[in-house]
């Protein structure tokens, strides 16, 4: 995703958000000097699981069990969003993609990324605590933001966990992207979750 095709969607998301790209950037920039420091995995391992290859992109609705209880992913590259990925380590499914901002199940990402998950640690404004707490413990991380790329913290396009790993898909070249535990209509969720699920449904039917 070029940034100058992503910018325009960032900043309308900003406002009807109300959120601020200053304090984005300021956790970016936090991010890429933890990485500095860190055990960091280089970008082109994204296009080596990904290129040609088709893939599940796991969600964390409350659907998201039965969908995997009813679906044969072993064939398919697995990017799980956040707290997706504790669905998944519980059965025994260790994704090859964890895309997390680091408000999940922690401890389910730090197992999966230990049993080999590359981890797309994401930088917000809000989640600058969680940054500093927790990417000590990864090794395998890929930086991203969704506003202005650094040099080792990417933007790869999307908003919240779930539609961006759908833009990593689509940026590493996916033949084929399905969706497991999404539901961009749920009641029972917060008004900031709302917003959230509206821009999600809005950013992946663009790309899909």
């Amino acid at each position: 995703m070029e940034f100058e095709l992503w910018e325009p969607l960032y900043l309308s998301i900003l406002r009807d958000m109300g959120f601020s790209r200053e304090e984005d950037e300021h956790a970016a920039h936090l991010l890429s000097r933890m990485l500095d420091q860190s055990k960091t995995a280089d970008v082109s391992v994204l296009r080596k699981l990904i290129a040609g290859k088709s893939v599940v992109v796991c969600g964390n609705a409350p659907g998201l069990g039965a969908g995997i209880d009813h679906m044969d992913i072993s064939g398919y590259v697995i990017i799980a969003a956040d707290g997706a990925t504790a669905s998944l380590v519980d059965r025994d499914i260790i994704p090859d993609i964890i895309v997390t901002d680091l408000d999940g199940d922690i401890e389910k990402e730090i197992i999966a990324n230990k049993k080999g998950s590359i981890i797309v640690v994401h930088a917000h404004g809000d989640n600058m605590d969680k940054l500093e707490r927790y990417v000590p413990l990864l090794n395998d991380i890929i930086g991203s933001t969704q506003s202005t790329p650094l040099k080792n913290v990417y933007n790869f396009g999307g908003f919240s966990d779930g539609d961006r790993c759908v833009f990593l898909a689509k940026e590493f070249g996916a033949s084929d992207i399905k969706l497991l535990g999404f539901d961009f209509e749920d009641k029972n969720v917060t008004s900031v979750k709302k917003k959230k699920l509206k821009w999600a449904k809005k950013l992946i039917g663009d790309i899909l």
